[in-house]
């Protein structure tokens, strides 16, 4: 390689105490480089008040440049110094100013003292709007989806759907036991406290058996699944997103809405339900052992005070509303990590939103159900 080919480094002063660093030659990963060692001597004197770096004799460069120039700036910094770049090529300059300008630390929205009230309204009633649309077009979607999974259209995989099912449904059974068995004894308690006054502490059956036939199981459980099971769908999804993952099933046909949100649905329509049923009756037996403690009634005569006053249809509406709890967290946490950023922070965002999309979703559709089955007299 001759000389010219060489990436060169050149030092000199001009009459403005500036140190001018003129850079030529072939800046190449093959070629022999200058180190920046009698650049630091020079900065070491004091008498340098700003350094200039000139490359209009650069023949030929690549990332190597680049390197060499964010290092001087680094050492130009640290002694304190300005710095000024003249007769660089133009991609050489736009990755100067690249390196140069700071990271975005957020992606939300900055927020400003400035901002009027109304302001502040309307950006907030355009987001409710623009979630609301994309509410409607994700459930259209998922919509079709399961059409084509009824007429035998949507393959995916049976292994992961399995998976699905012990995550969403065997794996949650600890905390649903814990919680259940306590709401349980907390009815129990909050009756017996009540209903003893009157010489009516038999009725604590009634309280808890249809308390968690009708509402605490399914609700409960449902507020759990949202928690961590939904929380976990939407944490999946969005590190998927961040990964490009399913940008990648879209290249190969492949459509996530089919591989990766049915699945997931389906696993809890199914595995929500099953859970209430097991709540349901945990619920009840923990109220059967606070009635023993504190009422002094048997088992046998509390699940027989059970057997009498709750009947079957009211266990079928709280499976019923099971069901559709298990489309709502479903939904909540698959949209949230779906629509999720491409970034960590937005990870975590996606997965608060699904959790607190998730519990109000349950809510509003728990008084909903709620209110029909009193209009119907069920």
């Amino acid at each position: 390689m001759s000389r010219t080919d060489t990436a060169q480094l050149t030092l000199s002063h001009d009459n403005e105490n500036a140190l001018v660093a003129d850079l030529g030659g072939c800046w190449r990963l093959e070629s022999s480089l200058p180190g920046l060692n009698e650049l630091s001597q020079r900065l070491q004197t004091g008498a340098v008040k700003r350094v200039v770096f000139r490359g209009k004799g650069i023949s030929a460069w690549d990332s190597t440049l680049l390197a060499f120039l964010v290092k001087a700036a680094e050492t130009c910094h640290q002694a304190g110094l300005s710095l000024d770049f003249r007769d660089f090529p133009d991609g050489v300059e736009r990755l100067l100013k690249l390196t140069q300008t700071p990271p975005q630390t957020s992606s939300a929205p900055t927020k400003t003292e400035s901002d009027h009230l109304l302001v502040r309204l309307g950006t907030i009633t355009i987001n409710i709007h623009r979630n609301w649309l994309n509410g409607l077009e994700f459930a259209g979607e998922l919509s079709s989806s399961l059409l084509k999974l009824v007429r035998g259209k949507v393959h995916f995989r049976r292994k992961d759907f399995l998976l699905l099912l012990e995550g969403a449904g065997a794996q949650a059974l600890p905390i649903v036991t814990l919680i259940s068995v306590l709401v349980g004894m907390i009815l129990a308690f909050v009756g017996a406290v009540q209903l003893r006054q009157f010489g009516a502490g038999l009725f604590v059956a009634d309280l808890v058996g249809l308390g968690m036939a009708r509402e605490m199981a399914a609700m409960m459980t449902a507020v759990i699944i949202a928690g961590r099971t939904g929380a976990a769908f939407a944490a999946q999804l969005g590190t998927m997103q961040v990964n490009e993952e399913i940008d990648a099933l879209r290249t190969f046909g492949i459509s996530p809405m089919e591989f990766l949100v049915l699945p997931r649905m389906l696993a809890l329509i199914v595995m929500m339900p099953l859970l209430t049923i097991y709540s349901a009756f945990l619920g009840v037996l923990g109220g059967g052992i606070v009635s023993a403690l504190m009422l002094g009634i048997g088992l046998q005569a509390y699940f027989l005070r059970i057997q009498e006053s709750v009947g079957l249809d009211h266990f079928l509406i709280g499976v019923a509303k099971a069901a559709v709890f298990g489309v709502v967290v479903a939904m909540a946490g698959c949209m949230r990590g779906m629509q999720c950023g491409r970034s960590a922070q937005a990870v975590g965002q996606a997965t608060t939103a699904a959790v607190v999309s998730a519990i109000v979703w349950i809510v509003v559709c728990d008084a909903i159900i709620t209110l029909l089955c009193q209009t119907f007299g069920i």
